[in-house]
């Protein structure tokens, strides 16, 4: 059983359209700061290393200064903290130096040159850092910069312990981390509340729009008042207006049209009977002696005629079904022979039936309906050629379907009737006419997964064309 729209189940707060929308702002915010920090926090062991080698350089030069190069060893000490390392020795171009150290370094996990600036080497380099242990120690070579300032060709190595470089690299994590939570939520906020006002808002006033308007499509109050705006929201707006009232006008024709038709239905019965009696009673004054009864009366049973036949149309086609169709496999141009027998054409016409269909033709169908329907388009062509003229029929297989042609060399259809060729009761060609023959024709074509149409039409005839699909034999 439907649910009706009260019955429906809400959509939960984490899962709407707003939450989501938060949800993935801050995601991609995130995300953002994930790709700054990966390259920010190699940047920052870099340059943390370079301020140790520039502080080891220092140290080494107040070293240079005293006799010998020998200080006491509390001073060593206190230029071996200051610079935070272990170790610090000096390469000359002819010697490598052991500058500074307070013992020697026993537990090196891995040495890194500062000249390496390679930015996939210093993001693998980073995180390896981070991995280590904290009782660890590094080895840095490279060149200071104020040696090469001062034109001095030395480098020097430095050993490092890695607890305080680690303790650093998690501490700048953490306030990347902070700030990328504080950015995300501001961020998030801010979107969040505009595209809410500017997005979501508007879409559920859409959806109450269409839910109101299901409830009742023929309340007009129901119909929404389109805002104004000019974006996609704005047209998705007018567009659901316009289609609301064109729903409303399309319901409102066809339960005038149901009623009316249920109407003429009961008419038309009785109107049968009616016409049926009168057209006994002309069957016997056509037996009349009288001149003036006798030259009438063909006229009077033939108007009686086409009136019962029009009532039988209307009844049929307010059935509104089909039988279900009896499929089997026909040579078309047989078909279209029984046509020809059955099309009843004035007396004294000289109308030409040439049947220009392959006999090996075979098409799978319901063989009444499409004898019904065939008739129907030769019956129009014969009366569009006021007795004179020539019907013809040719049929090709082109891309898996068969076309089918009908042309008369009548006078063509008149633009008046043309563009409500196939709607019932308003494309009557001739006086007289129904106007249902062509609809009723394209409906069944339709029920065969084919179609009718009128291909051209001018002083030179008509050409219906219709299409069947092409089923293997």
């Amino acid at each position: 059983m439907e649910l009706t729209p009260t019955e429906r189940p809400r959509t939960r707060a984490w899962r709407s359209l707003s939450a989501r929308l938060l949800m993935l702002t801050i995601a991609f915010v995130m995300l953002s700061e994930v790709l700054i920090y990966v390259p920010s926090i190699a940047r920052f062991r870099q340059n943390w290393y370079l301020e140790k080698l520039e502080a080891a350089y220092l140290a080494s030069l107040a070293l240079l200064a005293a006799p010998e190069n020998m200080v006491d060893p509390d001073l060593e000490t206190k230029l071996l903290a200051a610079a935070g390392a272990q170790a610090v020795m000096m390469k000359q171009p002819d010697r490598r130096v052991l500058m500074l150290s307070d013992r020697m370094p026993q537990n090196v996990a891995a040495s890194y040159d500062i000249a390496d600036e390679s930015p996939w080497v210093l993001i693998r380099d980073v995180f390896a850092t981070m991995a280590m242990p904290d009782e660890t120690d590094v080895l840095i070579r490279g060149v200071p910069r104020r040696g090469q300032e001062q034109g001095l060709d030395v480098g020097l190595e430095v050993v490092l312990p890695v607890g305080p470089l680690k303790a650093e690299l998690f501490a700048f994590s953490g306030r990347i981390l902070t700030l990328s939570i504080v950015i995300s939520l501001v961020t998030g906020t801010v979107v969040f509340f505009s595209l809410h006002r500017l997005m979501v808002q508007p879409l559920r006033r859409l959806t109450r729009a269409m839910t109101a308007f299901r409830e009742a499509p023929e309340d007009g109050m129901r119909v929404i008042e389109p805002s104004g705006r000019t974006d996609e929201i704005g047209i998705a707006e007018a567009e659901l207006a316009a289609m609301q009232q064109e729903l409303r006008a399309a319901m409102t024709r066809k339960a005038r049209l149901a009623a009316l038709g249920e109407a003429m239905s009961k008419v038309n019965h009785d109107l049968r009977n009616i016409l049926a009696t009168a057209q006994i009673v002309s069957d016997r004054l056509a037996d009349s002696e009288e001149p003036a009864v006798r030259r009438l009366t063909p006229r009077l049973i033939d108007s009686i005629g086409r009136a019962i036949t029009l009532c039988t149309t209307v009844l049929s086609y307010g059935r509104a079904e089909e039988p279900p169709l009896k499929r089997s496999r026909f040579a078309l141009a047989r078909l279209v022979d029984e046509v020809e027998s059955f099309i009843d054409l004035p007396e004294g016409a000289e109308v030409r039936w040439l049947n220009n269909i392959d006999p090996e033709l075979f098409i799978e169908g319901d063989r009444d309906q499409l004898f019904r329907a065939l008739l129907n388009l030769a019956r129009n062509a014969g009366q569009a050629m006021a007795g004179e003229g020539e019907i013809r029929f040719d049929a090709v297989v082109r891309e898996g379907r068969v076309v089918v042609e009908i042309a008369d060399s009548g006078q063509g259809i008149p633009d008046s009737v043309r563009n409500h060729l196939f709607e019932p009761f308003r494309g009557r060609g001739r006086p007289g006419g129904s106007g249902l023959g062509l609809a009723i024709a394209r409906e069944m074509l339709r029920a065969h997964g084919g179609d009718l149409a009128l291909a051209r039409s001018g002083p030179l005839g008509t050409t219906f064309r219709l299409e069947l699909p092409d089923y293997p034999g």
